[in-house]
């Protein structure tokens, strides 16, 4: 942290912490202390980053009184906000990186030192997205039973696991832990080894292998995406704030909770609170720990790693009152869905929704993690708990020193940042109040597309059965009555079994995300023990799986004894990342996939995931439910979701019994004493320990020791981008845009998917063209998601979506007109055209330009087909902060105008006439060539929007203020 001005107006916060470690931090508590009083602690902590960054350009002395007169002002003024650090995953990573490896070339080259080129705020990136399941249900050789004993027997029982405080390890010899005795030595391994660095019992230090899955996935993943991984280690060693956790780790959102949270900075003796900002939507799980953060594109990720803020409109701040406490049957996936469903009726979109009242003491962190985590579901910016007690103990759980933690909470205590729940009276001012009571939430289940569309679990088999007969929609697939009782039999490993709709064909146990929380996952693995004692089962054709959001879940299940019994099920861990959730599930097995089409069968996924939308887990599977880890084990065992747990049995056993669902639940006692026993600070120690270490084939890459980045030409992955070619160390005067022909004529709501797809690379598109041309096969395509480091690809790549609708041509078709010529081509080959011929490129749009993912590549790719401004009827405010950030120009059709009605065809050349004094809003001539004059507004929104433009962008801004 850079010293402040001696201009700063806010110096005279500065005081050293009354404790004895003489820290200094901004006391923003001192800023007109009644009005302070009164903000909402989301809004205090926005405050102290606008006080603490003011340099009178980029955060100015107003934006400070702004945010301080929040009650009066939300929802009427942007303000900036510069986060404390950046969280990026890979596939939003590799372009981040590529970008900063590009300006370092470029800063070089106009005579500047490059190694002042990287992050001004610690960034850290999470390879978590390149995981796919290439291996499931391997059988695990040549290793001890998991139960102990002979191999080919069924798992012995466990140990009963209400026990002592000293759990029995069942470790080897050389075990030293207080529970070392030669009774626990001879009942089998315990914990499990992530590649070369063990994860340990609380109790020992005796690590034993990892499970072949997740060894054969990583190997793959590592071989599949080495280029990438080359490059990521590049970054991390040479480019300063930069840190790369390595695949088989844990996904960027997990990882982020359990190791990169700081809940308060010190840099060079100067504490201030943790905030973030990262490119998963997941982002804002971090809420729940008291930390505020949010998913935000990758233009503007790369715009805070470079020192610029986030700007937002200052938000209203919607105040939850928790009361009552849960019932013992519902897990933290009920609670999510109950307040998921009453936020949205609440109508929190676009607004901070902050946690209070009684009930708030009764979640753990991890519950709260859950519940901030569904924001996007509800679509607020952010769900935030502030810090109090029960962060303190889970923190010390986590494994903080006393001397930190005490320091900690005497600093959030004196800025009012930490949240007493015996004093109502100091509860702050909301824009409004909503109350949800625990005590009316009961175990639940949603779908089948939507994750806010919730059935209650006693209504599952009555509501599915509507389903089938309601007409094709959010809750309907319209299967004729004669034909919902429709069975298709298949062989599978030798054995016949039935399949109809409703049968479940994937099941999938995600710890990520809702289901980061220790309880639920502990919950299915006692459930999974429980059944597998009675004698249950899951048939075989089902796609089972389990994948640890970290190693950190995978240790305590081993650790509590459950992973054999989640194996014997079926449920082998796979590996660390995102997996079924986005697809990346093995294909069925054929005579399932027959079995479903020959049928036109309603087959089901249960995933305990937050996505489920039809056709993403697999496009066979219309049905897809989001359930918590316990119900996706029971609705496997069971083998459909067209069952009521009330009336109807899980299965039978071999001595003919029916079980019942309530026979192997778990109670909450049973859980609450394994979690007391098994998440103890020592998991986050050996998790920590793994973070640092890396594993075997991290470790082993290769990658240059130079400044710059080594580019290997003839990579169709990593390539040194075009965004600094010919760049000037000062920026041109303004420049017009004259006889700018019409790439795309385009309507409402065209989403940053159509613009930019992130899916597979069609055969015969341009992309594909060039990667052949590279002299790779399509099976060795990837996708564009996977290769967003190569510009030559997303260049082609853009506006390559076959959904895409372009009014040239009438019909959904990545083409367009090349009016010169008046031949139909690829998008991409149209724009070639024309940039040889050196003509400018405009964009005609409908409303809402810009819809959907913050997808950086949607402004980049349009720049580099050479298009300079899009006019519009209205934009995603994300959206539009991209273009402006790679030098586009957003304008938009004055209020009640749009292109049919000022009778353009698009077919039309055109003149746009800038002004040297540019300023937000100002209102521009367009002039074509056949004489129609009209006018746009220019929806810049500040100087700082007009400074970047004026640059061409904030990488070259950037690259000039390094010089």
């Amino acid at each position: 942290m850079e010293p402040p001005r001696p201009d700063c107006p806010f110096q005279h916060l500065i005081e050293v912490l009354k404790d004895s470690t003489g820290k200094k931090f901004y006391n923003v508590a001192k800023l007109e202390g009644t009005k302070y009083d009164r903000l909402p602690y989301s809004i205090r902590v926005l405050l102290e980053a606008a006080v603490r960054n003011w340099d009178g350009f980029l955060v100015k002395e107003k934006d400070v009184m702004n945010i301080l007169e929040w009650k009066t002002k939300q929802n009427n003024v942007e303000v900036p906000f510069c986060p404390a650090r950046v969280l990026l995953q890979d596939f939003t990573g590799i372009p981040a990186m590529v970008d900063f490896a590009a300006m370092r070339e470029a800063v070089k080259n106009l005579g500047g030192d490059p190694t002042k080129v990287h992050p001004a705020c610690p960034t850290d990136l999470t390879v978590d997205h390149s995981l796919q399941i290439d291996f499931s249900k391997c059988a695990i050789q040549n290793t001890p039973n998991p139960g102990g004993g002979d191999p080919q027997r069924p798992p012995a029982k466990l140990s009963p696991l209400k026990a002592p405080r000293k759990l029995p390890c069942r470790g080897q010899a050389s075990c030293r832990g207080p529970c070392d005795s030669e009774s626990s030595r001879n009942s089998g391994p315990l914990s499990v080894q992530i590649e070369n660095t063990p994860l340990l019992c609380p109790f020992h230090l005796q690590p034993v292998p990892e499970p072949e899955t997740v060894l054969k996935n990583q190997e793959v993943e590592f071989g599949r995406n080495r280029e990438r991984l080359q490059f990521f280690k590049w970054s991390s060693k040479m480019i300063e704030n930069v840190s790369v956790i390595p695949p088989g780790t844990g996904m960027a959102h997990q990882v982020n909770l359990e190791y990169l949270s700081r809940v308060v900075f010190d840099v060079k003796d100067f504490l201030y609170p943790d905030s973030v900002v990262g490119t998963d939507s997941h982002t804002t799980m971090v809420n729940g720990l008291g930390i505020l953060g949010w998913g935000v594109g990758g233009i503007e990720t790369e715009a805070v790693m470079l020192g610029m803020p986030v700007t937002l409109t200052l938000p209203e701040v919607v105040g939850c009152e928790l009361t009552g406490s849960a019932s013992p049957l519902a897990t933290s996936i009920d609670i999510v869905l109950s307040i998921t469903k009453q936020l949205r009726q609440a109508g929190v979109s676009g607004k901070f929704v902050e946690f209070f009242g009684s009930g708030v003491s009764q979640l753990s962190v991890v519950d709260r993690t859950t519940i901030a985590n569904m924001c996007p579901e509800y679509g607020a910016i952010l769900s935030f708990f502030p810090i109090d007690n029960v962060t303190l103990t889970h923190l010390k759980h986590r494994g903080f020193e006393e001397a930190k933690l005490k320091s900690m909470e005497t600093y959030l205590k004196t800025v009012k940042l930490f949240r007493n729940d015996q004093l109502s009276t100091e509860e702050p001012t909301y824009s409004q109040t909503i109350q949800i009571n625990l005590g009316s939430i009961m175990p639940y289940v949603s779908g089948p597309k939507r994750a806010q569309d919730r059935v209650a679990v006693t209504d599952m088999k009555s509501d599915f059965q509507a389903c089938l007969n309601e007409k094709v929609g959010f809750k309907g697939f319209q299967i004729p009555t004669e034909k919902q009782s429709d069975v298709v039999p298949i062989e599978f490993e030798g054995n016949e079994y039935k399949l109809a709709h409703g049968s479940v064909v994937i099941a999938a146990v995600i710890s990520c995300t809702n289901n980061c929380n220790p309880s639920v996952m502990l919950g299915a693995g006692l459930l999974a023990k429980k059944a597998v004692e009675a004698g249950l089962t899951v048939k075989p054709y089902i796609r089972t799986s389990l994948s640890p959001g970290s190693g950190m879940v995978t240790h305590y299940l081993s650790s509590s004894g459950v992973l054999p019994y989640l194996k014997e099920l079926g449920f082998d861990v796979i590996g660390y990342g995102c997996s079924t959730c986005v697809g990346n599930t093995a294909p069925l097995p054929e005579t399932v996939q027959n079995a479903i089409m020959q049928g036109d069968l309603v087959a089901c996924g249960v995933l305990s995931g937050n996505k489920n939308f039809e056709g993403r887990l697999c496009s066979c599977i219309r049905a897809n439910y989001l359930a918590s880890p316990p119900l996706v084990i029971a609705y496997a065992i069971a083998g459909t979701v067209n069952t009521d747990f009330q009336t109807e049995p899980l299965g039978i056993n071999p001595a003919g019994k029916s079980i019942f669902l309530r026979d192997i639940w778990p109670s909450r006692e049973e859980l609450q004493q394994v979690e007391e026993e098994l998440v103890i600070s020592s998991m986050f120690k050996e998790l920590k320990e793994k973070m640092e270490k890396g594993n075997k084939r991290w470790n082993s890459l290769e990658t240059p020791e130079s400044v710059l980045f080594t580019w290997d030409w003839k990579s169709t992955y990593i390539r040194c981008p075009s965004f600094f070619d010919n760049l000037a160390k000062e920026p041109l005067p303004l420049q017009s845009i004259e006889n700018a022909y019409v790439l795309l004529h385009l309507g409402d709501s065209v989403t940053t998917d159509h613009i930019s797809p992130a899916g597979s690379i069609a055969r015969g598109s341009a992309a594909a063209r060039y990667l052949s041309n590279k002299g790779l096969t399509p099976r060795e395509f990837n996708s564009y998601g996977a290769r967003r480091g190569n510009d030559a690809v997303m260049t082609r790549g853009t506006f390559a979506n076959i959904k895409l609708l372009n009014k040239f041509i009438g019909k959904p078709a990545p083409k367009t007109v090349h009016f010169p010529t008046g031949k139909t081509m690829d998008v991409f080959d149209a724009a070639e055209a024309y940039q040889k011929e050196n003509i400018p490129l405009i964009i005609l749009a409908g409303a809402k330009y810009g819809l959907g993912n913050s997808r950086d590549w949607a402004a980049k790719g349009p720049f580099l087909l050479g298009v300079k401004a899009v006019i519009a009827e209205s934009y995603e405010k994300i959206h539009k902060g991209h273009l402006i950030g790679i030098g586009i120009a957003p304008l938009q059709f004055l209020p009640g105008e749009n292109a049919n009605s000022l009778g353009l065809t698009g077919k039309e050349q055109f003149s746009i006439f800038f002004p040297q004094k540019l300023a937000p809003g100002i209102a521009l001539d367009v002039k074509t060539n056949t004489g129609k004059i009209f006018r746009v507004i220019a929806s810049f929104d500040s100087e700082v929007e007009i400074t970047l433009y004026r640059h061409g962008g904030v990488l070259n801004y950037m690259v000039r203020r390094l010089l």
